[in-house]
């Protein structure tokens, strides 16, 4: 695992823990050799995770669409900031970017990153490991949540193990890193899946 995608906000949050985490998440991939891929913004917690992988000498590259950064909230002094058209691109690139991802705690917009990755490794478009930063217990009531849906019938164990989930941002990248996904019978051809991903 070379680089991972990180889905955060672009607010802080209520909580000083979620900037603290974001550190440690930044630490940890640094430590680890594993680059940064993000949505290109200098605010909130996708600026907090950017800077302190670069100010740790890591490498830190950013997908931002044209509107956002005309609205001056990219940043720009990462490493590589690729500008492009929407939001749809935005997302491809940062997919076909990663080695895997990971859902730090956000808004709507990181939930929609996240579920939409989910969703492709559900129908094995991808093998990529996808996990949530359960920072300062952010994300319990969506893993409660996701439980509460395998025992209704709306997902089976193997696709709810595909989404990691933990409190230590170290731990979570070596799981992410030695993850490997289980067969897919109804797997896309690599070619097709390529062309959705």
């Amino acid at each position: 695992m070379k680089t991972l995608c990180i889905y955060c906000g672009s607010r802080m949050g209520a909580s000083p823990a979620y900037a603290t985490a974001a550190r440690r998440m930044a630490a940890a991939m640094v430590a680890s050799g594993v680059s940064l891929v993000y949505g290109g913004g200098k605010v909130g917690l996708m600026g907090v995770i950017a800077d302190e992988v670069l100010r740790l000498g890591g490498e830190a590259v950013g997908v931002i669409p044209e509107a956002l950064m005309a609205r001056e909230v990219g940043h720009t002094g990462l490493t590589r900031l690729h500008v492009v058209r929407d939001m749809h691109e935005r997302k491809a690139l940062m997919a076909e970017l990663a080695d895997g991802f990971v859902a730090m705690p956000g808004g709507i917009g990181t939930f929609e990153e996240l579920f939409e990755v989910y969703t492709w490794a559900q129908l094995g478009l991808h093998d990529k490991p996808i996990a949530l930063y359960n920072a300062a217990g952010y994300y319990d009531g969506l893993i409660a949540f996701l439980e509460h849906v395998v025992q209704q019938g709306f997902l089976n164990r193997d696709q709810a193990a595909l989404l990691l989930h933990g409190e230590d941002a170290a731990d979570l990248v070596q799981r992410l890193r030695a993850f490997v996904a289980p067969p897919h019978e109804k797997a896309l051809p690599s070619d097709q899946a390529r062309r959705i991903i």
